[in-house]
């Protein structure tokens, strides 16, 4: 069973970030819950979700002490980063975030994803943080998170090329960086 948290601003992809992990392990044939959480400011306001996937079922979609945590924000890092499991991973995109994490019983990443992102597609740093997590994770596959992507974009085939760049550039990332 996995269980992450993902937050950060409203525009940055994080309700979608999740959606594609929950689409990724339903096509996997998992277990699977997303639960959004957003202000009434949307687009620019705080925004996060959990989503759990697992073999077994799902008892619940809140989680309590996420394995994962992908902070796209400093906000996101204050609210959620003593409720990461110890053990645990915290994943923070390095362009916006600012401050350090202050445990030091969890693996921390920070990754540069609006500027890997750049390069292909402004808008994919949430599909750059998905192709770090199909690696990191070890159990979702690729395969699946392609169907994932093409399913969600399927009113929009142009984006879908694009969008897969995005998340074999994000795989290649996290492997050259774990080297």
């Amino acid at each position: 069973m996995k269980k992450i948290t993902i937050s950060g601003f409203g525009g940055q992809g994080v309700l979608s970030l999740g959606k594609f992990i929950s689409y990724s392990a339903m096509f996997q044939n998992l277990n699977t819950s997303w639960l959004p959480s957003y202000g009434p400011e949307m687009r620019g306001g705080t925004s996060n979700c959990s989503v759990i996937y697992s073999e077994e079922p799902i008892a619940a979609p809140v989680i309590d002490h996420p394995d994962y945590l992908l902070a796209f924000n400093d906000p996101s890092l204050a609210k959620f980063e003593d409720s990461v499991r110890p053990g645990g991973t915290i994943l923070i995109n390095s362009d916006i975030v600012t401050t350090d994490v202050k445990r030091k019983d969890v693996t921390v990443y920070k990754i540069p994803v609006d500027t890997i992102a750049q390069e292909i597609n402004p808008k994919g740093g949430n599909i750059i943080m998905l192709g770090i997590l199909l690696e990191l994770f070890g159990d979702l596959k690729e395969e699946f998170a392609i169907q994932a992507i093409e399913h969600v974009f399927e009113n929009k085939p142009k984006v879908i090329p694009i969008n897969i760049e995005c998340l074999k550039k994000g795989r290649e990332y996290i492997k050259n960086l774990k080297k």
